[in-house]
């Protein structure tokens, strides 16, 4: 292995008057200065690294703003000139629990007053450039350190207890541009850790910056690179993406980039081509609009789950694209078809169980509205569509909201106002029937009584049975309940005919 070629640098250091200014407008937590004045004690430099001076600077919230208050929902970097040995030893006696899983890179972890932190060692390592795990080296200066981060905007640091500004690459000024610079030449960057890519992107959501033409470049030139990332890593990068301020922006640049053909490639095929009397809508547009309309209709923070549902939700149009013989464009059963690549692609991305399960119902259930507002659905079919989104259901509702994306202003108000009709429909037979806890009207336990039968398969044949006759009848009397248990029992050969 072979070490990478030393990055080639423009030092754009801030002036006296800019530091003086960040130093005003940074507000650190008493327990950083705090341990700031035991490193050194012990002789050896700690500064604050990385997202949290960023953030200060951009005033987000939660961030380290003057005039704030110490944080206690942010963890917080540092970057340090002593060894992890010795920052362990200095950490004896203040922290009141610490960790060592990233000794490996130089990363000590603890605890103090509800408050997480990480210390990291100055690092100057290489890259295999086969995967992505440094070859560790310690640096002997902070600029070693800060030269190897993705980002000049994350390559900013803050002294303690000193409280002094560094930003020798010039991090305040793209941070002014809302631009993303590497410290270096982005191709080394990317070549070291190809997830930065990644992170320019999630970045761009998150924070609505731009990446610079340089870097996009070499996105583009090093696509293919992110074959190194295992699947875990990209799955985080992609979720932290779509619960951005603007996933959009971030999912544009995977494609135009072609990051996305990589772990994502059924999200750039949903740029087909437009027949030419217009038949069919632009769906990457489409979804792009359908990912923004569900941001807009959130109203309790970021849900990653209907977001993934929005980008995934019409996936299974290209290999469902049928030209008819007057030239009308159908994608039947694309919803089928959509939540099966769903399932399989997030699968790949080694997506928790639980969370591949609601994506894809959801992806399933999009198309069911349609055609209630023709009146064809019974209050049976309405029972049917809150039984099976079930927990989901609220999540259904802002998805189909959210599928509306004609220009027709005749046909998106009839849209929204068949939608109205059904969700008040919903709430009259919720209401009256409590459709959250359909069960059948006979337990499990009544239908053993009646039939004279052990626990076993048919037993829950009967229960499934009278569940079904609930979902299309509603609430029945006892009496009648009992009558269609025998009558199926009868039709099923567990009881003697009727003569």
């Amino acid at each position: 292995m072979t070490e990478s070629t030393p990055y080639a640098v423009q030092r754009r250091e801030p002036t006296e008057a800019q530091r003086r200014a960040v130093a005003e407008l940074i507000t650190v937590p008493p327990l950083a200065d705090e341990l700031g004045r035991r490193f050194a004690a012990a002789g050896h430099e700690l500064y604050l690294v990385g997202g949290s001076v960023r953030d200060a600077l951009l005033r987000r919230p939660g961030a380290l703003l003057a005039g704030g208050t110490a944080l206690t929902d942010q963890d917080l970097d540092f970057a340090t000139s002593a060894h992890p040995d010795q920052t362990l030893e200095i950490l004896t006696g203040w922290a009141e629990t610490t960790w060592t899983t990233g000794i490996t890179f130089g990363t000590i972890g603890a605890m103090r007053r509800g408050l997480r932190i990480e210390i990291t060692t100055y690092r100057a390592e290489a890259y295999d450039r086969v995967t992505r795990n440094p070859i560790v080296r310690y640096g002997t200066s902070l600029d070693d350190d800060l030269v190897r981060r993705d980002f000049t905007v994350n390559a900013m640091a803050f002294s303690v207890p000193g409280h002094e500004f560094a930003d020798p690459y010039g991090g305040l000024v793209d941070l002014a541009a809302k631009q993303l610079r590497t410290p270096g030449r982005p191709e080394e960057s990317f070549a070291d850790d190809p997830l930065r890519m990644l992170r320019a992107a999630r970045f761009a959501a998150q924070l609505g910056f731009a990446v610079d033409p340089a870097v996009r470049a070499a996105m583009t030139a090093m696509a293919g690179d992110l074959g190194r990332i295992t699947a875990e890593r990209i799955r985080d990068e992609l979720s932290k993406l779509m619960i951005g301020a603007d996933p959009v922006a971030g999912l544009r640049l995977l494609v135009d980039t072609g990051l996305a053909e990589t772990f994502l490639p059924e999200l750039p095929a949903l740029r087909m081509q437009i027949d030419e009397h217009a038949q069919h809508k632009d769906v990457y547009e489409h979804t792009l609009t359908v990912v923004q309309n569900a941001v807009r209709l959130e109203s309790d923070g970021p849900d990653l789950i209907l977001r993934l549902a929005a980008l995934l939700h019409d996936i299974g149009k290209p290999a469902t694209k049928a030209v008819g013989p007057d030239g009308g464009v159908s994608f039947h059963h694309h919803e089928v078809v959509g939540a099966r690549l769903t399932r399989q692609r997030m699968r790949a991305l080694k997506y928790p169980k639980e969370t591949i399960a609601q994506v894809s119902r959801l992806v399933a259930l999009h198309l069911r509205f349609y055609g209630y507002g023709r009146g064809e659905w019974t209050d049976s079919a309405v029972r049917r569509y809150v039984t099976d989104a079930a927990e989901l259901l609220p999540r259904l509702n802002k998805l189909v909201r959210s599928d509306c994306t004609t220009r027709n202003r005749r046909k998106a108000a009839a849209l929204a106002a068949d939608y109205q009709a059904l969700e008040e429909r919903i709430a009259r037979i919720q209401a009256e029937e409590d459709l959250a806890r359909v069960r059948p009207d006979l337990d499990g336990n009544a239908i053993m009584k009646l039939l004279g039968i052990p626990p076993g398969p048919a037993v829950g044949a009967a229960w499934k049975y009278l569940k079904e006759l609930r979902l299309e009848r509603g609430p029945l009397p006892p009496d009648e309940a009992e009558a269609e248990l025998f009558r199926w029992a009868r039709d099923n050969g567990l009881l003697p005919p009727e003569n």
